[in-house]
């Protein structure tokens, strides 16, 4: 794909950062500037004209990702988004949690005082989760579909395989490094919850995210209003009690209607032609670097794999990659490289070439 006419950074740089931040492209840059020349212009009339933008988002994350637009939900981030969906849950839970895993994640569970048991993540990740639920009789299980420091990637059979064996446990997953990566089908995933932040794989700019619930655990979300009386103001008419937990406030055009273009711009290429495209490129990229040594052999053999590679590289080697202009991360003990849709082969030998 050449795509640098509509990501002009690629002219500059070797960019393997998506990780960290996805690129904002050249259209939505143009269409972020025409949303906010017109609200320059007409003010309120603007934002009554343009509040369409949330329900086509809604839409649109509904019918890209096959989660029923009714049990679809709009946040400004992931970590917002899931301290609403904690509250929601009460107190009495018990919780797993993997070792490491994201900050934000971990922190909104340890710290509210639930009972919790920390997996360890290595080759046996797998039966250490199943061997915890047996010990620990969780009631939740929240964790991301991609690790954020090593990128390893939950296997969507063993998640469905979770969901069978236990029925009742609430499997909450981050997708903030996953969505946008392959294609997903989220009624089929065996998750109750999937929460995310923009602005990585989907391309959405800050400051927008996504919640989607399962049927189950949407009717154990705030069931202490259920019977609570609704505002009566007519400018909120027609929300129901959980929308009006879940989406307080109200819901930025600017940032939710880029979302909504990062999303068009990947439905536009496909999101099996990505998949395609970046697994082609990190399986590439994981034999290669594996063959230095410089990834764990159960790590390379996991069946899916993420669009993320963490390596230790020394500090001679990180200024080198800093010389050649070539962006990663530094996240935990290593170095962080990730391809998206907009890499390529050229990009991998040129991080390849500055790593000898």
């Amino acid at each position: 794909m050449l795509l640098n006419n509509n990501f002009p950074i690629l002219d500059n740089c070797t960019y393997l950062n998506t990780a960290n931040s996805g690129l904002l492209s050249s259209d939505i840059a143009n269409w972020r500037q025409q949303h906010d020349l017109q609200f320059m212009q007409n003010g309120s009339m603007f934002r009554i004209e343009n509040i369409k933008v949330i329900d086509e988002l809604r839409t649109n994350l509904s019918d890209s990702f096959f989660c029923k637009k009714e049990n679809t939900f709009l946040t400004p981030n992931f970590s917002i988004g899931f301290n609403t969906i904690l509250e929601g849950l009460g107190e009495h839970h018990r919780f797993l949690i993997l070792q490491d895993d994201y900050p934000t994640l971990s922190y909104a569970i340890t710290s509210r005082g639930f009972d919790f048991w920390e997996v360890p993540i290595d080759s046996n990740l797998e039966q250490n989760i199943l061997d915890a639920v047996e010990k620990f009789k969780p009631t939740a299980f929240a964790f991301s579909m991609v690790q954020y420091i090593s990128g390893l990637r939950m296997q969507s059979d063993f998640i469905k395989r979770l969901k069978v064996l236990f029925p009742d446990l609430i499997l909450i997953a981050d997708g903030t490094q996953f969505l946008g990566t392959t294609v997903f089908n989220f009624k089929n995933s065996g998750l109750d919850v999937l929460a995310g932040s923009g602005y990585k794989w989907l391309l959405g700019g800050y400051g927008n995210g996504y919640i989607f619930l399962s049927h189950d655990v949407k009717n154990k979300l705030y069931e202490g209003r259920k019977q609570s009386l609704l505002p009566t103001a007519q400018f909120i008419s027609g929300r129901n009690y959980l929308s009006l937990s879940l989406e307080p406030g109200h819901l930025d055009s600017l940032n939710f209607g880029t979302l909504n273009q990062g999303i068009n711009y990947i439905n536009n290429i496909g999101l099996d032609v990505i998949e395609k495209t970046n697994q082609e490129l990190a399986n590439k990229a994981r034999q290669k670097l594996h063959a230095k040594g410089l990834i764990p052999d159960w790590l390379i053999e996991r069946k899916e794999q993420s669009s993320i590679i963490s390596l230790p590289l020394e500090k001679e080697v990180l200024l080198r990659l800093e010389a050649k202009k070539i962006i990663c991360s530094i996240r935990g003990a290593n170095t962080r490289i990730s391809f998206h849709f907009y890499n390529t082969e050229e990009n991998l030998n040129q991080f390849l070439e500055a790593l000898k």
